[in-house]
């Protein structure tokens, strides 16, 4: 008799390193941190420092149990476990709906970066594109999705790299100015380093936590890495390291350059950076970079919405054709069924493509949120269950627990309150909750067993 087919650990050290590095990277780096600059300037700086701590609390609580318990469901699995089937159901149908929201702004996105190089022709047939690419991928095995994840997460990188090297150039030496040295005065010369006081850092905190969504895909991979013990400590221990050097680094350079009032949301700051050495063609450039920024973020949303159908399969929580696994060892009806779902954004991101794209980010940011916030309790209820002696055995440990971790709730929820300042992100406050009231009948009505 044959074996059944299971999902397969095809995920080397470098891929998930990589992986682990490119989801704190993405669009909202690139074109989002300039709707950030302008509500704190430079103090922007503190909002990215404080929010990348968080996130290292969060890592380092979902790395304890990752390392314990390598599963595919990770989180969802973990609120199953120390929550409750509730909490676990609801937890996993959030991230999967939370990654649907997200990939259809970002293939909405590949056809609106399309039309530099292609003016003329329609943006769904791009979105169209990229999604049966990235599925396919996906289709694959697992090693197809992390080496094309790998590469994506290297250019990312190596242009943030590149452009932090060149404007230390400016900075300097006055590279691009004539010999000129710009130097650092830009970050208080213009109304001072926190030009709308403490109040501004606070509001750009819902758009600067956005921007880390995706780096609890680390979790996700574990059921799939090739020797989690090993390669998820080190992928999450540098997570803090790299959030400060990409995006504090970067943006430190950019305001020194350009004074942050004259960066405008309309541009990239990466774009103002590339013209303002003297790059001729920094938008093309930035264009192709972002471009493989929403190809990569598509692709990882395939990577975790199949991965999270199949363990809600497993849990009985979700259709059982869910849980049929490939012969390469990925879950493909799960890969097609969200894909599928994913086909339905395309059609409504070309009829209503504006109202869409702030709804979705909205739902993407209030899920975010949840699960960060079920990731820190249920690593809480983790440490509970343990005795003394195990726990002193735990080969991996949460960051500073347990102070860390309520002071992590506790900024996440201020983070959730904040967004009810502004009307774009105050409709996550209405999506969000109806979604969680629409799981929580779901799971009475069809899932809770008697």
């Amino acid at each position: 008799m044959s074996k059944k087919p299971h999902l397969q650990r095809g995920l080397e050290s470098r891929h998930i390193t990589l992986m682990s590095l490119g989801a704190a990277i993405g669009v909202g780096l690139f074109l989002g941190s300039a709707g950030a600059i302008q509500l704190a300037g430079p103090s922007i700086l503190i909002a990215y420092a404080l929010g990348g701590i968080v996130i290292f609390i969060i890592m380092r609580a979902l790395g304890e149990m990752a390392v314990e318990n390598p599963v595919a469901g990770s989180f969802s699995r973990y609120a199953q476990d120390y929550l409750g089937p509730m909490a676990g159901f609801i937890t996993g149908w959030n991230y999967w709906f939370l990654w649907i929201a997200t990939c259809m702004a970002e293939i909405t996105a590949v056809g609106i970066y399309m039309q530099l190089w292609f003016p003329d022709s329609p943006k769904w047939v791009w979105a169209l594109a990229a999604l049966i690419l990235m599925t396919i991928i996906n289709l694959i095995a697992v090693s197809a999705f992390g080496e094309f994840e790998f590469w994506f997460a290297f250019i990312k990188i190596f242009a943030i790299v590149a452009m932090i090297v060149l404007g230390l150039g400016v900075i300097l030496f006055g590279i691009g100015n004539g010999g000129i040295a710009v130097g650092i005065s830009n970050l208080w010369s213009h109304g001072g380093f926190m030009p709308h006081g403490v109040k501004g850092i606070f509001y750009s905190l819902p758009i600067v936590m956005f921007a880390f969504l995706g780096v609890e895909m680390i979790g996700v991979t574990a059921g799939e890495a090739k020797n989690p013990k090993k390669v998820i400590p080190k992928a999450i221990d540098t997570v803090l390291w790299r959030i400060l050097l990409f995006y504090i680094g970067a943006l430190t350079v950019i305001m020194s350059i350009y004074p942050w009032n004259e960066i405008d949301t309309n541009n990239s700051p990466f774009v103002l950076m590339f013209d303002q050495i003297g790059l001729r063609y920094a938008a093309g450039i930035i264009n192709f970079v972002v471009l493989t920024a929403a190809l990569s973020s598509c692709n990882s949303g395939i990577f975790s919405t199949g991965r999270m159908l199949f363990n809600l399969a497993e849990q009985n929580q979700a259709p059982v054709l869910f849980k049929k696994v490939s012969k390469g060892g990925v879950p493909s009806v799960a890969i097609i069924a969200s894909a599928f779902v994913l086909l339905i954004g395309v059609l409504l991101n070309y009829v209503v493509a504006e109202k869409v794209f702030v709804w979705v980010t909205s739902i993407s940011t209030f899920g975010a949120v949840w699960t960060w916030i079920v990731i820190l309790i249920s690593q809480m209820k983790f440490r509970k269950s343990l005795s003394e002696t195990q726990v002193s055995k735990l080969s991996y440990k949460a960051f500073l627990y347990p102070f860390s971790s309520y002071l992590a709730i506790a900024f996440l929820v201020l983070v959730v309150c904040l967004m009810a300042v502004f009307p774009d992100t105050r409709v996550a406050l209405i999506v969000g909750p109806i979604w969680i009231v629409f799981l929580v009948v779901l799971y009475l009505v069809k899932y809770k067993k008697a």
